[in-house]
């Protein structure tokens, strides 16, 4: 018998008016296997509440009713809306993939050998066996990284991929062989300990119902209604759960759209939603296409573009609303212009009665967001990063401000503290004190009683090697720092610090983004530089401290919202600006040789489009630097599908001498396939924008390479004094007379000296 919440007056004859033709019909299939296309601003939680509220009113016991979703936020979110239909969701799973299966777990874990009382290790648990498996397998640990060994675990958990199957699969192979027994010996040490990791809590519920039919019977049996929001975002393990609760009755609902999928990089497999229809023959399938949030012109330019991915379901959105403004492109002479326009439009709009707050810039990647908040900051518009910190505040840009405070400050205790061990050289709590007690004793700050041999042998064997380059790197581009250049500094604090090989040996998603952001502070360096006569670094640091001072804007605050793409999925704004719009950028440089990568390129673009309610802006450079390299850049390639009708603003107006398309004719709107030197060559060859984030690593270990040997005599060139000749050779120095009768002692490979 139903509680009486359940039963009563609220949802009886449950009022369906309120709810489209499509949406109705979605709610009335209670039985069978159903796929619900809910495409962007379609209601989709609104279709899936009723749903389960209709269920209950037509009879169905909310006990057998299990709701899956990805996120907290969004599960409490359909419980609320369910209770306000319903009254009461008591008994009635509602809940997260990860929190469903903990749940099954702390019932029946025994059943795979854990006690139900197991612990849930996070990163920091995770990251500490790690290093003790490394340690017992003398592992280099230059080539096997931590954070790039449990990429490569969770990734095969991911899959499906157990410890034994990857063993077989990795053969004679020495790195596979060995990535292998790293993963045997964490799964080993899990075990002992009565340990899961999070992907562990979905790889284990499947194996318990793989193990024991019974288990799965009980589950399959109480759970006769079944459905899963954002489908598209399943995994291999999530959809495997998923199809063996479900088989036999096969009342399973889910809800997704393929054009939304942007997640295939942490695993999510399109196929999942794709194939559902033959995975459960017996589908029905709703396309839910009428879209509430967004005017007409915006849909148009959405579908254009992702109309062109190959496969995906066909449908299109459309709206009773009217076509509203149409979308504007503006193509900006360079970044700085870029975030000057889109800084000015927010101005203008706002004298029309917005807020801050309506405003969202949405860029590819976190590093983009430098050029925004410094326009925000010189113009007082209020802003706030979401699902991020500041581009000042980011942990790597921190790390690299410390190393570079030490250069100027070497009694900055707090910046020593910081990155003696970013990054990681063995430097643990009990080796720091240690070392801060020496240099007490000796009197000197921890950064000079580092460069005694003494103290140096005090460390850990492994350490010494490192921090010796650490500390040498750190005073060395402190004695040459009136003779170099800010720039200069930066690359060799990066380079011979380890900082930007350690990212690199990670392998990881995080790492690389870690890596962009530390390109692209090259590029405020080099802005900087250009920007004053005399540069320095006590002024560059002095500037950036100012930045790095305005307070982070409170969440409720009246103030622009900037984010990843990625990071806003799920919300919608009034205007939105989308920056970046050129090939190498957006889609991104490893997309443009890959079908695949181009396919979730475009939904990314879809995704960013459908996030605008009434105005959409387009924009891009001639002409960015990036990662501190320079380049004249083509518009993006999506600009080059959009309906040109939809299209307004300077950018689609553009025509460039010696520009030419794939038929010698200058592409149009303002689009162009062939070069972009103004040599007038066909793009019959192809266009392929560098791997600007490869190179720019690459120029700036060149930078810092200091491999060149001097001797008595040679003819030098300084970037700051010229020419010169090489009067002495010293241990890791040499002295040069300059022209002008200036001599410097400067030490090799630090001093910017190239012999002639």
């Amino acid at each position: 018998m139903f509680p009486s919440s359940l039963t009563g007056d609220k949802i009886l004859n449950m009022d369906l008016s309120k709810l489209n033709e499509k949406q109705r019909e979605a709610v009335k299939i209670t039985d069978g296997p159903l796929l619900i296309l809910a495409g962007a601003g379609s209601g989709k939680t609104s279709t899936m509440t009723h749903r389960i509220a209709y269920m209950i009113e037509q009879g169905t016991d909310p006990h057998s009713i299990l709701a899956v979703t990805f996120t907290n936020k969004a599960a409490t979110e359909m419980r609320e809306r369910i209770e306000a239909l319903c009254g009461s969701t008591d008994g009635m799973w509602i809940m997260t993939f990860h929190a469903m299966c903990l749940r099954m777990l702390r019932f029946d874990a025994e059943v795979i050998g854990y006690d139900r009382n197991f612990v849930i290790y996070d990163t920091t648990d995770q990251k500490t066996i790690i290093k003790n498996i490394v340690r017992e397998q003398n592992l280099n640990t230059d080539e096997f990284k931590v954070a790039y060994l449990l990429s490569v675990i969770s990734d095969k958990k991911e899959k499906d991929i157990s410890d034994s199957a990857y063993a077989r699969a990795a053969g004679t192979d020495r790195r596979s062989r060995t990535l292998s027994n790293v993963y045997s010996a964490y799964e080993k040490a899990l075990r002992e300990n009565n340990a899961m990791d999070f992907d562990d809590l979905l790889l284990n519920t499947l194996r318990m119902f793989r193990t024991d039919e019974k288990t799965l019977l009980k589950y399959r049996d109480r759970f006769r209604y079944i459905m899963v929001d954002e489908y598209q975002d399943t995994n291999r393990v999530q959809y495997e759960l998923v199809r063996m609760l479900a088989e036999g009755r096969d009342n399973i609902c889910v809800v997704g759209d393929d054009d939304q999928c942007i997640y295939q990089w942490r695993g999510a497999d399109i196929r999942n939603i794709l194939d559902f229809e033959r995975d459960f023959p017996k589908t029905k399938v709703i396309k839910l296409e009428q879209n509430y949030r967004s005017v007409g012109n915006i849909l148009t330019a959405a579908h254009s573009v992702i109309r062109n991915n190959r496969s995906r379901k066909n449908k299109e959105l459309w709206t009773n609303r009217e076509d509203g403004e149409k979308i504007t492109y503006h193509r900006a002479d360079n970044e700085h212009d870029e975030a000057d326009f889109i800084a000015g439009e927010i101005g203008i709009l706002r004298s029309g009665g917005l807020k801050y707050s309506d405003f969202a810039v949405l860029y590819r990647t976190n590093a983009q967001s430098r050029q925004f908040e410094q326009a925000f900051t010189n113009r007082s518009i209020p802003y706030r990063v979401l699902s991020g910190v500041r581009y000042y505040d980011r942990k790597e840009i921190k790390d690299m401000m410390a190393y570079m405070r030490l250069v100027l400050n070497p009694r900055d205790e707090l910046s020593m503290r910081r990155i003696i061990n970013e990054p990681k050289r063995g430097i643990g709590p009990k080796t720091m004190d240690k070392l801060i007690v020496l240099a007490a004793v000796r009197g000197e700050t921890l950064l000079d009683a580092l460069c005694n041999e003494e103290v140096l042998c005090t460390l850990p064997a492994k350490s010494r090697a490192s921090v010796a380059a650490m500390v040498h790197a750190i005073k060395a581009c402190g004695n040459e720092r009136d003779s170099i250049s800010v720039s200069d500094i930066y690359d060799n604090l990066l380079v011979k610090t380890g900082y930007l090989a350690a990212l690199e040996a990670e392998n990881t998603v995080e790492a690389e983004s870690r890596t962009e952001n530390l390109m692209e502070f090259k590029s405020a360096i080099l802005d900087y530089e250009t920007e004053v006569e005399e540069p320095s670094l006590e002024e560059f640091m002095e500037k950036i401290a100012l930045m790095s001072d305005v307070d982070n804007h409170d969440e409720n605050e009246d103030a622009v919202v900037m984010m990843t793409i990625h990071s806003a999925k799920g919300l919608e704004f009034p205007v939105v600006f989308m920056p970046g719009m050129e090939d190498g950028l957006f889609p991104g440089h490893r997309s443009l040789d890959s079908a695949e990568g181009m396919d979730e390129e475009r939904r990314l673009c879809y995704v960013g489009m459908t996030r605008a309610r009434e105005r959409l802006f387009l924009t891009g450079a001639t002409v960015r630097t990036l990662y501190g390299r320079t380049d004249y850049t083509r518009e993006s390639q999506f600009l080059r599908e959009l309906d040109k009708d939809i299209l307004t603003g300077d950018g689609i107006y553009e025509r460039r001498r010696g520009v030419f398309g794939r038929d010698g004719a200058i592409s149009g709107p303002g689009v162009y396939t062939g070069t972009i030197d103004g040599a007038g060559v066909t793009s019959k060859a192809g266009y392929k924008p560098f791997d600007l984030l490869k190179y720019a690593k690459e120029e700036t270990r060149k930078a810092a390479s200091g491999d060149t040997v001097f001797s008595p005599g040679d003819k030098v060139r300084h970037r700051k004094f010229g020419d010169g000749l090489v009067t002495e050779c010293g241990s890791g120095t040499v002295t040069v007379i300059f022209d002008g009768e200036v001599v410097k002692k400067m030490a090799i490979g630090i001093a910017p000296l190239t012999k002639l």
